[in-house]
């Protein structure tokens, strides 16, 4: 897979971030450094080999999964910028 101007330009629209043009091209290539990168670790052998969720081995605390006091909407609600019909209310970000 390999990432042209096009599509550096529409990654950066995405992520506001304002890329001048004679930069583009660099930003392409270092997304093609990125995107080689990830192919060489799909290349590494992990047959086996358990999933982390720290690099020192350690247990996770655990609770009960117990209810606790609930039914106050309102009171939730009162810390929201902004709900409506008793939901919290937020600007779309899906263009």
């Amino acid at each position: 897979m390999s990432i042209d101007i096009e599509t550096a330009r529409k990654v950066a629209h995405l992520a506001r971030i304002r890329v001048e043009e004679d930069r583009l091209p660099e930003l392409a290539e270092n997304f093609n450094a990125i995107l080689g990168f990830i192919e060489q670790l799909n290349e590494v052998d992990v047959e086996g080999v358990e999933p982390m969720t720290s690099v020192t081995p350690q247990r996770l605390k655990r609770r009960e999964d117990v209810v606790t006091e609930g039914d106050m909407p309102e009171r939730i609600l009162s810390n929201a910028p902004d709900a409506r019909e008793g939901f919290f209310a937020v600007p779309k970000v899906v263009e």
